[in-house]
């Protein structure tokens, strides 16, 4: 451990009188002349040492750490390292204890299995205390250099003939000393004439492999080699500050002298030279070594192991006392050791060890430790969730317990500190791990689902339950688990009470959790959900319900309930008769027997899916499975519903009859061709056979899967046609047709989705068009033969389409051009789809731009007169297409173009119409999908433009205007609520109206519904009270604040005269006794201020009678109060002290002297003495400082 210094009580004593220990003990009652008996200034004030006057001093202290290391009872070991600020890689201070630094010590620690404690020096220097086991000390030491000090290198020249020993055989020397040193070691080539090593590594390793070259060198030098074992304490006063000493000795002597660095734990000193220097080197070395030794001592102080950490103190705060006033002395703990290593000047050791001895004498008395079993598996139940039990039982009883990390598999638990609080933590520590030997585990089976409406919002649920039961420990599992078991630990009996606390909720919720699907048309779900979702907020509300809609860009139109199974019910009624409201929607039930329902269905619902497509998307519903039911609900328009019907019945017979299913496969691209446009293709194979063809959903594994369904000839025939069109779709051939070039580019253009459309829809047919500028009509079909034929028809089609194709501009202003397109151009891909159209937008006009000249020349060119009628390059949409189809989509456009009406509002409504930062305006623009310009204040305009297609301004009109009957409404409504009457009352009785904190006031505010204003200070008419509200109601408030003014007019003031000494009793803790009186009585009390002519004055407000009683009591009061007075004050004047007052004391005693001090650098020299009140002498020290950051290093990791 690093040497550290401590303050006693009795070194500061002595600091603080001025006196040496010496002079202390030779000063008596007694002594000499006053003047001798002061202290000198370099008594008082004693100088710091000189930084060279005692290199010796910090030698040994950076040495501190690692010297002498003497044999180890226990094995585990403390070593500090030393990184210089210069040799830190990392340097940010404001980051000590945080950043990288922090989390390459915890990897260290990870790594190595060593304790690492970090401190910051003064000089900014890094020093690092390692404890653990030896090997595990070592290794730690190793990463420490590699990874927080920064790299150097050196060289050293030896003989050319000696670095062979240095390699060793086969490189082991040269390997083992890399090792030793953490350094990198480069030798010369044997044909290179240069004799340097290079060395790379740290500082330290630089020295230590430095050193090590050097001795090997030396072994093998022809010259003497003389090697002197010196014990590692006397090193730095043998090399001095810097080397110089042992310089000074080598430059005299000309022998080499190796002594090996503070970090290498080697006592030897080598000296290499001639004989005679050589002998002159060792007695130059001895004699400094012998003049040291009998100024230096070892010593030891007895010390229980267990108190070492509480003599170093926390974060080595205790030591650091004691080596910041003894700084040469080295302190040294051994774990399991029982006695403490001193080393150091005999003096200073002394000093040290009577201190050290006080301190453990003190811990000894006042300290006790106790060690308990408990079994491993406890000790994390025992810490608590973030050391909550632990934290709470040190803290409560103020002792510090040890329990020891999982790694070790140890189940010693010790507890050190007061001897009582030890007994009382150790049984409290006892109690909880036999409660925790007692407790029972219970595994509860819960659906996953239920977990995270268990846990809560924010684990608020959870948490009741926990508070219900706070000594039972509930685990979830992780939900990536997917596991249905939630674990319950605790004691027997709130176990088993919890366990039925929580399956009464998970009960309560699967009752609550009964869900049921209904299938909605897509088109009616805006209707079901209402404006602002007023419909379906008010069906969850009265049917206490959870309803889920599908997305807007989902293709669902399933509408899920959740909650109880009769409110689901009930809510899927109510949506379904809001359907049946809208449209011509039909219910009908098909009695059908239960036994077949499943072979209906089919596997994974296909064949009632295909049904349901087949006859418009109609709503097929089949009861659950087991119920026994015979009930199948069909829905939906009536004449597919119909069609349905009769299929269904029919399949159902079949099913009863003669059914029978084959299965084919076919590629997944053929599908298309086989099923034909709009179900062609199919429709003729099921006519013609009466068989049911199912082809596979996206969502099906098997996607080459074809089902046929129907009776067993039927399935034949149907089978036998699929197989002869999917034999000829295998049948690949290859056709071409000719397209005039100028078409091509259709087809190829937007990276060919005409050419993946047609492969989509016609069998995975390929198409390949000319290269682009090679002029060739000719385009290549391969494929299936029925597919290529079918696809060059539908080509022949479009290219017909083409060549019919013409070009119609629709004229509309650019202004509407967004509001054609729609949200995302949405409408304008519906027109297209629609009528097989291709739309082209104009480029928008800049405003910015120049406008054209008329007249005059530009570039030389005379320019052409602008048709004033002609239209705008930027109002002219381009339709291609059909003639019969453009003229369709140009009408769908211009029925698109918004048409603005104007609406009268009266200008003073315009505000309450925009509402609050546009909010009612926008509602409104929302609601009926128009815009809604309303004029400029400085306009005074009543006229409203609204803006839309025309089927919405009629009902944006209508809205607008009911909201203009609102507003003049509620306009009506303030007029009538502001009413002003003024009612005249005396400022004296505003208080009394007010009331305590308002509360009289309040009350007639809120129960007449009216606003009233007491007059401000700056006002004129200071008895004036302004009442604000409906007329009837003002004039109710006035009558009631009359009342009390009435009330108020009645009452009288009387004075009374009470002894001031008694005021402060009657008045009572934070005015608790007046107010009693004051509520008893009814009457309101004044008491004099301080500085006031008539102390003893006192006030009495209220009714005669009642300020009579109140008298009569405050009377009786100080009676019975002034007998306490009296006697206390006679108490008090046998107990001042004789001799009058401390002021006259003082002036008795004289005026003080302050410090003063003999020898003063005043006194000596021509110097001036320091003026006390002088600033420039005595400068303030401004702001208060900001405790540093401990020298010992961040928090524990």
């Amino acid at each position: 451990m690093s040497s550290v210094a401590v303050l006693t009580q009795e070194s500061f004593n002595e600091h603080r009188s001025g006196l040496l220990p010496e002079q202390t003990a030779g000063a008596g009652p007694n002594a000499g002349e006053e003047e001798d008996a002061l202290p000198t200034y370099k008594e008082a004030f004693p100088p710091l040492p000189e930084k060279a006057a005692s290199p010796e001093g910090t030698q040994e202290t950076a040495n501190a750490w690692t010297s002498k290391i003497r044999p180890l009872k226990s094995s585990i070991i403390t070593q500090v390292f030393h990184v210089p600020l210069e040799e830190r890689k990392y340097k940010d201070i404001n980051q000590f204890g945080e950043g990288d630094q922090a989390k390459v010590c915890v990897d260290i620690m990870h790594k190595t299995g060593a304790h690492l404690e970090l401190s910051l020096a003064k000089d900014q220097g890094l020093s690092i205390m390692v404890s653990g086991k030896l090997d595990a000390v070592m290794k730690a030491r190793k990463e420490i250099v590699s990874r927080l000090q920064t790299q150097a290198s050196a060289t050293v020249g030896i003989p050319k003939e000696h670095h062979r020993f240095v390699i060793g055989k086969n490189g082991e020397k040269l390997q083992e000393l890399e090792l030793k040193t953490a350094t990198k070691i480069q030798i010369p080539r044997p044909d290179d004439p240069s004799n340097q090593i290079k060395i790379s590594g740290t500082k330290e390793g630089l020295e230590k492999a430095k050193h090590e070259i050097l001795l090997i060198s030396a072994e093998q030098d022809k010259r003497a080699v003389e090697r002197v074992n010196i014990d590692k304490v006397y090193h730095p006063f043998i090399t001095g500050a810097y080397n110089k000493l042992v310089g000074e000795m080598t430059q005299e002597t000309g022998a080499r002298i190796n002594v090996p660095p503070p970090s290498v734990n080697k006592t030897e000193i080598v000296i290499t030279g001639e004989k005679e220097q050589v002998a002159l080197a060792v007695a130059m070395i001895k004699k400094i070594y012998e003049d040291k030794a009998n100024s230096y001592t070892v010593s030891s102080v007895s010390a229980p192991s267990w108190l070492h950490r509480f003599i170093i103190g926390k974060k080595g705060q205790n030591l650091a006392k004691i080596t910041q006033q003894m700084p040469k002395v080295h302190i040294e703990f051994t774990e399991g050791e029982d006695k403490i290593t001193l080393e150091g000047p005999t003096k200073d050791v002394q000093m040290v060890q009577s201190q050290i001895e006080a301190i453990v004498t003190d811990l000894v008395s006042r300290m006790d430790y106790a060690e308990i079993s408990v079994d491993p598996k406890f000790h994390r139940h025992l810490i608590g969730k973030g050391g909550v039990n632990i934290n709470r039982i040190k803290e409560l009883h103020k002792v510090t317990v040890r329990i020891p990390p999982d790694n070790e598999k140890s189940n010693l638990i010790r507890i050190e500190g007061d001897p009582q609080g030890v007994q009382e933590a150790k049984k409290e520590l006892l109690e909880l791990a036999s409660r925790m030997e007692n407790e029972r585990t219970k595994d509860l089976i819960i659906e996953q689902r239920f977990h995270r409406a268990i846990i809560g919002q924010k684990g608020e649920k959870i948490k009741e339950v926990r508070d219900k039961f706070p000594e039972v420990i509930i685990n979830f599992p992780d939900p990536a688990q997917k596991s249905d078991i939630v674990q319950l630990r605790g004691p027997r009996n709130e176990v088993e009470k919890c366990s039925k606390f929580m399956q009464k909720i998970v009960a309560e919720m699967v009752e609550n959790s009964f869900s049921v699907s209904v299938p909605i048309f897509k088109q009616f779900h805006r209707n079901i959900i209402g404006k602002g979702g007023s419909n379906i907020k008010k069906i969850r509300e009265e049917t206490n319900t959870k309803i889920d809609l599908p997305a807007e860009n989902s293709n669902s139109e399933m509408i899920v309930i959740t909650g109880k199974k009769a409110n689901c019910e009930a809510a899927r009624n109510r949506i379904l008769a809001i359907q049946k409201e809208l449209a011509n929607i039909t219910e009908i039930d098909v009695s059908i027997p239960s036994k077949l329902h499943n072979s209906l269905i089919g596997s994974k619902g296909r064949l009632v899916r295909s049904i349901m497509e087949e006859c418009g998307g109609v709503h097929i519903h089949f009861p659950t499975e087991g119920s026994g039911i015979d009930k199948v609900t069909i829905r939906g328009p009536v004449e597919e519903v119909e069609k349905a019907k009769q299929q269904l019945l029919a399949l159902a017979e079949e099913k009863q009859t003669k059914s029978h299913t084959a299965e084919l496969h076919a590629k997944p691209e053929y599908h298309k061709f086989l099923i034909g446009k709009g179900g062609g293709n199919i429709r003729k194979v099921r006519d013609s056979t009466g068989a049911r063809i199912i082809f596979p959903t996206p969502e099906d594994k098997d996607q080459e899967l074809i089902t046929v369904v129907g009776t067993e000839e039927a399935v034949r025939e149907a089978q036998k046609e699929l197989e002869e069109l999917i034999k000829s779709l295998d049948n690949v051939v290859e056709d071409t047709m000719i397209v005039d070039p100028k078409h091509h580019r259709y087809f190829v253009a937007r990276r060919g989705q005409v050419l993946r459309d047609l492969a989509d829809e016609y069998g995975g047919v390929m198409v390949s068009f000319p290269r682009t500028g090679s002029q060739s009509e000719k385009v290549t079909l391969k494929g299936a033969k029925e597919c290529v034929e079918a696809a060059k028809k539908r080509m022949q089609e479009i290219v017909e389409d083409l060549e019919a194709q013409v070009t119609i501009e629709c004229v509309i202003p650019q202004k509407f051009h967004r509001s054609i397109m729609g949200p995302k151009g949405s409408r304008i891909q519906q027109i297209t789809r629609d009528h097989n159209v291709q739309i082209k937008f104009p480029e928008r006009e800049d405003p910015q731009e120049a406008p054209i000249q008329e007249n005059g020349e530009a570039n030389g060119e005379v320019k052409e007169p602008v048709d004033p009628n002609a239209p705008k390059k930027c109002d002219v949409i381009v339709i291609s297409g059909r003639k019969e189809r453009c003229e369709a989509a140009e009408e769908a456009l211009k029925a698109l173009v918004p048409v603005t009406i104007e609406v009268e509002v009266p200008f003073e409504l315009h505000r309450y119409i925009i509402g609050q930062k546009g909010s009612g305006i926008r509602k409104m623009m929302d609601e009926f999908e128009v815009n809604i310009q309303v004029p400029a204040p400085e306009q005074q305009s009543d006229k409203i433009s609204i803006t839309g297609l025309a089927n919405h301004l009629d009902r944006a009109k209508e809205g607008l205007l009911e909201r203009v009957k609102e507003l003049q409404a509620e306009q009506e409504d303030r007029a009538l609520r502001s009413f002003k009457l003024t009612i005249t009352v005396d400022p004296k009785y505003h208080p009394k109206i007010i009331g305590r904190k308002g509360a009289i006031i309040t009350n007639i505010r809120t129960e007449h519904d009216v606003n009233i204003q007491f007059p401000e200070k700056t006002d004129e008419n200071q008895d004036q009270i302004t009442i604000t509200g409906y007329e009837h109601k003002a004039i109710a408030a006035r009558d009631a604040i009359q009342a009390i003014v009435n009330e108020l007019e009645e009452m009288i003031s009387e004075n009374i005269t009470l002894d001031s000494r008694v005021h402060a009793r009657i008045i009572g803790a934070r005015g608790k006794g007046i107010r009693k009186i004051m509520d008893e009585f009814k009457v309101d009390l004044r008491f004099p201020q301080s500085g006031a002519a008539d102390p003893n004055l006192v006030t009495v407000i209220g009714r005669p009678e009642l300020v009579d009683e109140a008298i009569d009591h405050l009377l009786n009061l100080e009676e019975e109060y002034m007998v306490d007075v009296v006697e206390n004050e006679a108490k008090m004047a046998y107990m001042r002290p004789p001799g009058g007052s401390a002021a006259a004391m003082d002036e008795q005693r004289g005026p003080s002297k302050g410090f003063v001090v003999r020898e003063a650098p005043w006194t000596t020299t021509n110097e001036k003495a320091p003026d006390m009140s002088s600033s420039e002498d005595f400068p303030s020290f401004g702001a208060p400082v900001a405790t540093k950051t401990s020298p010992w290093g961040p928090k524990r990791f």
